[in-house]
């Protein structure tokens, strides 16, 4: 038996046969029935949570990691993240979903910036660069930036939403991004510009060798691997409501996910059901409510960006109501954090503003005040049951494979602590995570990150920035009916896109 403090190497971990103990650690299980520990210990073999106690005795040749002072809990899971968004950051923090293109409107910009054209706010096209600002390269190094930059602040699953699969050198491209980063991913094919003669989504159950059917037979034969696959079905909110596409997807045994709620077409269909996540679903009738509580389906909430941009209200409320305890998920960096912290808070505040507003009005019948305890469930076991990977990971249970982070509480903002679970929710941020691992395998030790080179990274995505500007710098293609309208150039100090500012003193 060898001690292990986080001031050494990190331990070998996640191969067969490597047995790891985090000793003395202040447990948040999030399994009721394993319950929580003020001083506990985690055994893990090779990939697996194999015992969870306090003082768990003899454990032969374990390494030891001294977790005094940390809380140990399951890594949280974020739900609907664009990853491929990395060279968008902070590009349109001011913008909105429903301004004049393209200056304020979030839209504009993103079709720009993905697509390489512009649609009004009637999605008739305007403007045509004639191909996508991205090549598949530049999709490559977003997705392993952001992928390690999720392992960082502690978030060690994803449903990766990039819709920037424009022929299928794209999509290999980000997969093998996301390989790469070692992190546990959902990810969800999706659509792009549609004009390549080799674009292949969504695939067709005729075809095997296109789409859907060529992913899950190359990349997705097992699902018993860290990146898993799903369907995207937002063309459906263009196109209409197609079941040969949800059929398709089931016969391959394959989840749907769509940023909206469900259509009406799938309503009436009746093919709802458990395999569908439905992402922000902001002023969605209550049938539609009704209809997806009736039917096992799951809800991913992105609420600082619903409230930034323009969404609408985050419907925690109607959620909460129809007895769906949503996840939580980041949506884009192009103007949110992607951390779970900021989703957490977001959540907490706004329930409860909305809940103190009806009772400070007298109504009686006001539902009850969200918990830090329901919030740390939206984050871990609600994200586990959305991704469909439940039985793997969500909470620290003997069986399951160890997603786990390790938070510090010797540190300037979380010493002097009385509630670990208002700790993490109100108090924490990404400099508290201090240890991260992925299916057993330390990814961060001490603070760290391991195996990865940050200066080198930088480098690759700034490069990646400024090729994208620059082919969006070139001259759109004379298309019969577009104008020559200017593309979008973003601002680096003042608003990125606002022109007017309130006249208000300090």
């Amino acid at each position: 038996m060898t001690q292990a403090p986080q001031s050494t190497a990190a331990p070998r971990s996640g191969n067969a046969g490597d047995r790891i103990l985090l000793k003395g650690g202040t447990i948040l299980s999030m399994d009721p029935a394993l319950g929580d520990f003020a001083q506990g210990d985690v055994l893990i073999e090779g990939r697996k949570i194999v015992a969870v106690g306090a003082g768990l005795g003899d454990v032969g040749d374990a390494q030891i990691v001294d977790c005094s002072g940390q809380i140990v809990m399951p890594g949280f899971v974020n739900t609907h993240h664009h990853q491929f968004y990395a060279a968008q950051r902070a590009i349109i923090s001011d913008g909105n979903l429903w301004a004049p293109w393209p200056q304020e409107d979030y839209m504009a910009v993103q079709d720009i910036m993905t697509f390489g054209r512009i649609l009004d706010q009637n999605w008739q096209p305007l403007w045509d660069l004639g191909r996508s600002p991205y090549d598949p390269e530049d999709c490559r190094i977003a997705e392993l930036l952001t992928s390690l930059n999720q392992i960082n602040q502690g978030v060690t699953t994803g449903i990766d939403t990039s819709q920037c699969q424009h022929n299928p050198d794209y999509t290999e491209a980000m997969l093998d991004g996301i390989a790469q980063s070692g992190r546990r991913t959902v990810f969800a094919f999706s659509y792009g510009r549609g004009d390549d003669p080799a674009y292949e989504f969504p695939g067709a159950k005729e075809d095997p060798s296109r789409g859907l059917a060529r992913l899950r037979a190359t990349h997705f034969a097992s699902d018993d691997q860290l990146v898993t696959l799903a369907l995207n079905t937002d063309h459906f909110l263009f196109t209409g409501f197609k079941a040969e596409d949800v059929l398709l997807a089931r016969e391959l045994k394959v989840p749907l996910l769509q940023h909206s709620g469900p259509t009406e077409g799938a309503i009436a269909a009746g093919m709802l059901g458990p395999d569908m996540e439905f992402i922000h679903c902001t002023g969605i009738p209550g049938e539609s409510w009704k209809a997806m509580a009736d039917n096992g389906c799951h809800v991913s909430l992105s609420v600082p960006i619903e409230m930034q941009m323009g969404h609408g209200t985050p419907p925690i409320q109607q959620a909460l109501d129809h007895g769906i305890l949503p996840s939580l998920s980041s949506d884009v960096e192009t103007n949110m954090a992607s951390d779970m912290f900021t989703q957490m808070r977001g959540a907490f505040t706004l329930q409860r503003m909305r809940v103190h507003e009806r009772l400070f009005a007298g109504d009686q019948d006001a539902p009850p005040l969200l918990t830090c305890r329901q919030v740390l469930e939206m984050a871990t076991v609600a994200g586990a049951e959305c991704a469909h990977l439940s039985h793997k990971i969500g909470s620290i249970t003997p069986g399951k494979e160890a997603d786990i982070i390790l938070l510090d509480t010797r540190t300037f903002n979380a010493a002097g602590f009385h509630n670990v679970d208002g700790l993490v929710v109100t108090l924490m941020d990404t400099s508290n995570v201090r240890g991260v691992m992925v299916a057993g395998r330390f990814r961060k030790w001490n603070g760290e990150m391991l195996d990865v080179d940050l200066p080198s990274l930088i480098t690759r995505i700034e490069q990646s920035r400024e090729r994208i500007m620059e082919r969006m710098r070139t001259k759109p293609l004379p298309v019969d009916g577009l104008n020559s309208a200017p593309g979008f150039t973003p601002k680096l100090f003042g608003s990125c896109c606002i022109g007017h500012r309130y006249a208000a003193r300090p």
